[in-house]
């Protein structure tokens, strides 16, 4: 008796990964994706293996559909691969695995929350540790033969594929009223902690609410300075959405506002280990060492200190490094290095990198608060007096959230007594930051 078949949709040869690393995809395949396949008794079929006269979509959408069990391997955010598991996941409720490759950048946000198996990369391209993987992705695909719904469509779409004309209208309806519920957040912002809990009050059950509003309250809740209420929010959400790159980012943000720092640790490094590095996660995890050197400072704990700020900077170091383009976590590590009591060397070459990525986002033509902030801290940095000030009126304008021009305030004040310390303040550094206090008062 032949055994069913699983259809495999990955990339071939050897790619590159969004971080530059180049994987050996042929390697992940026959040394991990193909013995696996065998041991829970199926028969594997790649598709790169369907080719019949150079035309390859017929026969490639005949085993997407008629294929009993796949497995899509999800790293490189290959668009083929991504394409050919969107219509797998529109023809089959259930049996499709998924995998990908860690530490090689994050996964995008809508597969994101998809349950997924991690698996390792050596030095030379090909899967390692490939003994301990092995045995969990086999039972994975063991535990598909029950057919349990593992499509996001199905899971989430009620009557999928029978909809009728009814949904359609009542899908309209939501996306109305979904429009209104933004509108009164945005008021509600306006209006303070409060206004913004009447909103969630009037939600009803969040996990049953459409993802974009609970995003837009969870943000809302950050707007306000509400860390507690964007916690309790978290485990209200529907798991998918809880689970996704961004909520967590925010949650270990929030934790660490309200206080809970080791929480906020443990859960971003978690996320790192398990999608890989990024600016953002990095940012906040910096954000974590860097009050904690406050912290520690304020207490007279100097060689913990010390070494409380080294780890932020480093943090902040490989956010910048994990994405070039994003200035935030560059400016955060140079003005760390200012602070510092000895001189880094490594700061005179970040200074002009990060001037670049800021100056190349704003050129875009979609600045934001935060690189017109970025601009102001490197002018202070630079101790140019007149284009801080410049900077400081367009950032300023672009203030969105109370806590944005607190945070830059906060960085020039560090940067402000630092060099009171070292006898170099200027003195108009203090005013700049009195402006942004002020701002952030109102």
């Amino acid at each position: 008796m032949t055994n069913p078949l699983c259809f495999v949709l990955m990339p071939f040869g050897q790619k590159p990964t969004t971080s530059g690393k180049m994987i050996d995809f042929d390697a992940v395949y026959h040394d991990l994706i193909e013995p696996t396949i065998l041991a829970a008794d199926l028969e594997p079929i790649r598709a790169d293996e369907e080719m019949a006269g150079g035309i390859i979509h017929k026969p490639m959408f005949e085993r997407l559909i008629l294929c009993e069990y796949a497995i899509a391997d999800l790293t490189t955010a290959n668009a083929n691969v991504f394409y050919e598991l969107g219509l797998r996941h529109a023809v089959r409720p259930s049996s499709t695995v998924l995998l990908f490759a860690k530490s090689t950048g994050q996964l995008p946000f809508d597969v994101a929350p998809l349950r997924s198996i991690p698996y390792d990369i050596g030095a030379d391209g090909k899967p390692d540790n490939v003994a301990a993987i092995a045995p969990i992705l086999t039972d994975r695909f063991k535990e598909a033969r029950k057919h349990m719904t593992d499509s996001p469509i199905y899971q989430l779409v009620d009557g999928f594929p029978d909809i009728q004309h009814l949904k359609t209208d009542v899908f309209r309806e939501r996306v109305t009223y979904s429009e209104q519920v933004k509108k009164q957040l945005a008021e509600a912002r306006k209006q303070g902690l409060d206004a913004v809990r009447t909103i969630e009050h009037s939600l009803g059950t969040i996990a049953d609410t459409e993802s974009g509003v609970v995003i837009d309250l969870f943000l809302s809740y950050r707007a306000v300075k509400g860390w507690q209420e964007m916690i309790n929010l978290v485990p209200k959400m529907s798991p998918p959405l809880a689970n996704t790159v961004m909520v967590q980012e925010q949650l270990g943000l929030a934790l660490n506002r309200a206080g809970h720092g080791d929480e906020a640790e443990k859960i971003l490094i978690e996320l790192i280990n398990k999608r890989g590095p990024s600016s953002e996660t990095y940012g906040i995890l910096g954000r974590v060492y860097k009050d904690r050197w406050e912290a520690a400072v304020q207490v007279g704990e100097t060689i913990r200190a010390k070494g409380l700020l080294k780890k932020a900077i480093d943090a902040y170091l490989k956010g910048f490094e994990a994405d070039w383009r994003d200035a935030y976590p560059g400016i955060n590590a140079v003005t760390l290095m200012e602070i510092a009591e000895s001189a880094d060397p490594r700061q005179a070459k970040l200074l002009p990198v990060v001037a670049y990525a800021v100056e190349r986002r704003i050129a875009a033509g979609k600045p934001d608060y935060w690189d017109y902030a970025t601009r102001l801290e490197l002018a202070v940095l630079a101790k140019d007096e007149e284009a801080a000030s410049n900077a400081l009126g367009d950032a300023l304008a672009a203030v969105r959230e109370s806590w944005e021009p607190e945070t830059t305030a906060r960085n020039l004040r560090l940067i402000s007594n630092a060099r009171k310390k070292k006898g170099g303040l200027l003195g108009w550094e203090e005013e700049i930051e009195a402006a942004l206090i002020d701002q952030a008062s109102k």
